[in-house]
């Protein structure tokens, strides 16, 4: 079924604006000629054809989907991910564009969502399969899935009652997308009743768990971790993460911070914002709260003295959590928040600390939190408060980090009960 006139309407109305967008966050001409390259024509030279082509927004979505991505390249499937943001581009490279796979796995930027271009690149790219990962619907993408006779899967499914009730304004959009769907895997049985109330096919859709709970730390960032704690000498250093902060969060974690990090030099923390085009600001607070601040994108090392090291680079956030022995997932502090996802430190047993405005992953942290998994906590001053009590009470982070792993094993399986599913379609 094709899409509504004035949906294709409305996006030609809005299209300058994006580029303009795109432009005013480029770093340079050329990366912004780059970008709008791939998302607006004539794309990027094909590396494969009858891909796997899977679809992560951003970075939550390609760390969610790394376990399935990373089992069908290392079963020689060739691998496309397109993702909507930098950040989420950027985590895709810095996890799969590596030797073993280098002439399988190419990333690029989704296209805007106009039919023609859509309809270009399915011609171009020729995949066999499309893969979308957890709420990531566009109406031409899947009309032209249906066009190109390409089977459509949604895995990893989640939906919040606040998202559903945005699909739930536009059925004229959202029913002939689930009905395009050729398998919808929810994480869970609240997203797979939201999603059949919105026009999925019951018959289609089913609860598989979160393939989330499957994550592993890549192994090269556990050896570039070890090969830093001897380069830096960190062995006598006790490391804080903040990781993917929005603002104001870095601003007022670094002030309830600054006490304990002024009481004992062997504390460092390492703060890792969301969005880079952050990065300069986030210095510029540290700076003003007097931290003695270094920065990764200078190619600067943690010295004996740094108080902060302001972790301002892409695809990395595997290497700080595995330098860590404590973590803030950001995004929950501020308002309305949302949060991100805390299975990344918890895979690496690292004790982890998140503030109230979670509902992004309300199911998941749920879990951990009837169990005193994880810390939650209700403001700065007090993320700061748990997060040193944790560095200087091993018996406690031990409890927590032994109540995580517990939860972490239970829900394991997922990625088995996802790929029975995919294989059925290669």
């Amino acid at each position: 079924m094709a899409t509504p006139f004035w949906y294709n309407a409305a996006l030609a109305i809005v299209k300058p604006l994006y580029q303009w967008k795109i432009k005013k966050r480029a770093l340079n001409t050329e990366a912004y000629q780059q970008e709008c390259l791939e998302r607006f024509g004539p794309f990027q030279p094909v590396k494969n054809k009858n891909t796997m082509w899977f679809h992560c927004v951003s970075v939550g979505e390609t760390n969610a989907a790394q376990p399935l991505i990373e089992y069908y390249l290392k079963q020689g499937h060739p691998v496309l991910v397109t993702n909507t943001t930098k950040t989420g581009q950027a985590r895709s490279k810095a996890l799969f564009e590596k030797a073993a796979f280098e002439n399988l796995f190419q990333a690029v930027f989704l296209p805007a969502d106009q039919k023609s271009l859509i309809a270009d690149f399915y011609q171009k790219y020729q995949p066999k399969l499309l893969i979308l990962v957890e709420t990531e619907l566009w109406p031409n993408l899947m009309d032209q899935a249906s066009e190109f006779n390409v089977p459509c899967i949604l895995v990893n499914a989640r939906l919040s009652e606040k998202s559903a009730k945005g699909y739930g304004k536009v059925p004229s959009l959202t029913r002939p997308m689930l009905r395009g769907l050729n398998q919808l895997l929810a994480q869970d049985q609240a997203t797979l009743t939201r999603f059949i109330q919105l026009g999925a096919n019951a018959a289609s859709s089913q609860v598989v768990g979160s393939i989330k709970f499957d994550i592993h730390a890549p192994e090269q960032f556990i050896q570039q971790a070890k090969q830093l704690q001897q380069d830096w000498a960190l062995a006598s250093r006790q490391m804080i993460t903040l990781a993917s902060t929005h603002a104001p969060e870095e601003q007022k974690l670094l002030a309830a911070l600054k006490p304990y990090l002024e009481q004992h030099p062997e504390l460092l923390c390492i703060v890792a914002p969301r969005h880079p085009e952050r990065f300069d600001e986030v210095f510029a607070e540290s700076q003003k709260l007097e931290l003695r601040t270094q920065r990764r994108s200078l190619g600067q090392a943690i010295q004996s003295d740094t108080q902060v090291y302001l972790a301002d680079s892409m695809g990395e956030l595997w290497l700080w959590l595995a330098l860590s022995h404590a973590c803030f997932v950001g995004g929950s502090l501020n308002e309305p928040g949302g949060g991100h996802n805390i299975l990344e430190p918890i895979a690496l047993h690292v004790p982890t600390v998140l503030g109230k405005n979670y509902f992004n992953f309300q199911t998941i942290v749920d879990e951990f939190v009837a169990v005193n998994a994880v810390e939650v906590v209700q403001d700065a001053e007090q993320a700061a408060q748990v997060l040193a009590a944790l560095i200087g009470d091993l018996p406690r982070a031990q409890a927590l980090n032994a109540e995580a792993q517990r939860i972490m094993q239970k829900n394991t399986g997922s990625l088995a009960k996802h790929i029975a599913v995919i294989d059925q379609y290669l």
